[in-house]
């Protein structure tokens, strides 16, 4: 197969990966560029012309590197506005003999993907969770059963248009024709999860700058996802205003000395800052920059626990909860993850991937090495190139998989 070209705009760095599958099913990586990325807040595009310049940056490094014309891509999209809902849709039997064929598993599928969503949303994916006859237990295909009426629920992933629409434009800008459109939450779990895992039941948390986005498996369907507009950016400004410390300080000091825990005894107790344009000298007691820390983080993580058992799959969580994203790297954070949920919990790092380039399954890439492996995928369903822009953000996806 060709090439594919991933993007993924985050709120602090812009990341672009070229991949090629290899023949044993695995991703090698040829070509990756990253820049700053400038004019996003919360993953919401606020400046476009600052956006459009730092991917243009990002994708020439990635071009260089892999000696790959770039002309196209697939784009992670996230942001707090991007929702998670599901919709039944239940016909007739056709048959007078009661069997269920692929006539009535169409017309179901038909009939749950017609969803009236608010003028102002647009659909991302919709992807099949279970099928019932008559109101019976779930099963995974219909076909050849018996009974009065079929019935079908989806996960409909949807979001602002306008934002989505900006979003497509700023990439247009570069100039980039666009392949296909994904959750990136749903690109990290298709990088990170085994068939297994989703089988037994398994959430991915994305941790990134301004943005947590979220998808759990239960049962071998997602069962449900969505995105929180709060990221490791609002701990930076936490820590600023505690402190009373300019940005680029507290962002250093919460990665070099940041935790997501308390810990009972903090050696050493306090780091001195020095004076610098604008603030005073200051000492900052770690313990407090710990508590700063852990509050902002143990917030986010209980807002998707609220979620996972609103969609009742907290319980359902055989495999535990994987963490993606830069935010991953927090130290303790997967201990703070394990006494929110309850269920062990693990940084997750993508599969398959071969790459010449040092860290490419560190859990800061694998929205993007899900990009790769969502497209690929895609082209093996369909037999062909995925389609354009317009129409693949209206693309069915299959929560299934190898």
């Amino acid at each position: 197969m060709d090439p594919v070209v991933a993007l993924e705009i985050g709120t602090s760095k812009t990341v672009v990966l070229v991949g090629e599958m290899r023949e044993d099913g695995s991703l090698m990586i040829t070509g990756k560029g990253e820049h700053p990325t400038t004019g996003i807040r919360k993953g919401e595009i606020i400046d476009p012309e600052s956006v459009v310049n730092g991917a243009r940056k990002a994708l020439a490094e990635a071009e260089s590197g892999s000696s790959v014309v770039i002309n196209e891509l697939v784009l992670a999209v996230t942001g707090g506005h991007i929702r998670g809902t599901v919709h039944n849709g239940t016909v007739p039997v056709g048959e007078s003999d009661g069997v269920i064929t692929g006539g009535d598993i169409e017309e179901v599928q038909e009939l749950a993907r017609a969803v009236n969503l608010p003028e102002d949303r647009e659909m991302i994916h919709t992807i099949n969770q279970n099928y019932s006859v008559d109101d019976h237990e779930p099963v995974i295909n219909p076909e050849g059963m018996v009974g009065a009426k079929l019935s079908l629920d989806i996960l409909v992933f949807h979001g602002v248009r306008s934002l989505l629409l900006t979003t497509h434009a700023a990439v247009g800008r570069i100039p980039m024709e666009i392949q296909d459109t994904v959750f990136g939450g749903l690109a990290a779990a298709l990088a990170v999860l085994t068939p297994e895992q989703k089988r037994s039941g398994a959430v991915v948390i994305d941790l990134g700058a301004g943005t947590t986005d979220y998808i759990a498996y239960a049962g071998e369907v997602v069962a449900c996802g969505g995105s929180l507009g709060v990221g490791g950016d609002h701990v930076t400004n936490d820590i600023m205003i505690a402190f009373n410390i300019a940005q680029a300080r507290a962002e250093k000091i919460k990665k070099e000395h940041g935790r997501a825990l308390i810990p009972e005894v903090v050696d050493p107790p306090r780091l001195a800052l020095p004076a610098e344009l604008g603030f005073s000298g200051n000492v900052v007691n770690l313990r407090s920059l710990h508590t700063v820390i852990n509050a902002r983080m143990e917030e986010t993580l209980q807002k998707i626990r609220r979620r996972l058992e609103d969609a009742n799959v907290l319980t359902r969580l055989g495999s535990g909860i994987y963490l993606t994203g830069g935010g991953a790297h927090m130290r303790d954070i997967t201990a703070l993850a394990e006494s929110v949920f309850g269920v062990p919990c693990f940084t997750g790092k993508a599969r398959h991937v071969l790459s010449l380039k040092k860290g490419v399954d560190a859990p800061e890439y694998a929205t993007c090495c899900g990009l790769l492996e969502y497209a690929f995928r895609t082209r093996e369903q369909d037999g062909e190139r995925p389609g354009s822009l317009l129409s693949s953000i209206f693309k069915t996806l299959l929560g299934r998989g190898r």
